[in-house]
């Protein structure tokens, strides 16, 4: 038995031919479905508490209370870098509670159409800024009054408790990830092998 060899019908043919042209050529093609996996109830989950975000949100609650009590209980609580430090800290004190509490009860996942992850991210890395800010503001009174000492140690720590929050965030956006809930990803890929006619 001998090869097959292909014989051109037209000038045409013969000059590809010539030149080096495939006979057949493969046609590759990817789909990537995505599947989100989630529970529209409402429910309470202390565990959520147990996660790095939680501990993260606990830690920057915590951290807010206490810089505004400290600043609060000083002679400088109504100049304008205590009232400053106290706006940052509130808020944030705010922002993270109710964070929280949307996370416990699972609204986070019940809504997760909303980008939980920008809105997060936007608000830490603000809140790094904020708090370096503020905190640098409190801690040159620090040497006039021992609570802006105390209020600038809480805020430094809180900036850095929100750097690396808003690091995890970019982390989870970038990746496509829900801020609470399952995502899978499938990728399937098929191959075609198609021949010319020429």
């Amino acid at each position: 038995m001998g090869s097959v060899v292909m014989k051109p019908k037209n000038q045409k043919q013969l000059k590809m031919a010539e030149q080096g042209f495939p006979n057949q050529h493969v046609t590759t093609t990817t789909v990537t479905a995505s599947n989100t996996t989630v529970q529209t109830n409402l429910r309470f989950d202390p565990l959520y508490i147990r996660t790095i975000p939680g501990i993260l949100k606990v830690v920057q609650i915590v951290l807010n209370l206490l810089g505004f009590i400290c600043i609060s209980v000083s002679w400088g609580a109504t100049t304008s870098r205590g009232s400053w430090f106290n706006t940052v800290a509130m808020t944030g004190f705010w922002f993270t509670g109710i964070m929280l509490a949307l996370y416990l009860f699972h609204v986070v996942e019940k809504f997760y159409k909303i980008p939980w992850l920008k809105i997060e991210f936007v608000f830490c890395a603000l809140w790094v800024f904020f708090y370096l800010l503020a905190a640098s503001l409190a801690a040159d009174y620090g040497k006039a009054d021992e609570a802006f000492g105390a209020a600038a140690f809480f805020g430094f720590c809180a900036m850095v408790v929100y750097g690396y929050d808003a690091f995890l965030k970019f982390n989870g956006v970038r990746s496509g990830a829900l801020a609470q809930g399952d995502r899978v990803v499938t990728k399937s890929t098929s191959s075609t092998v198609t021949s010319p006619a020429y």
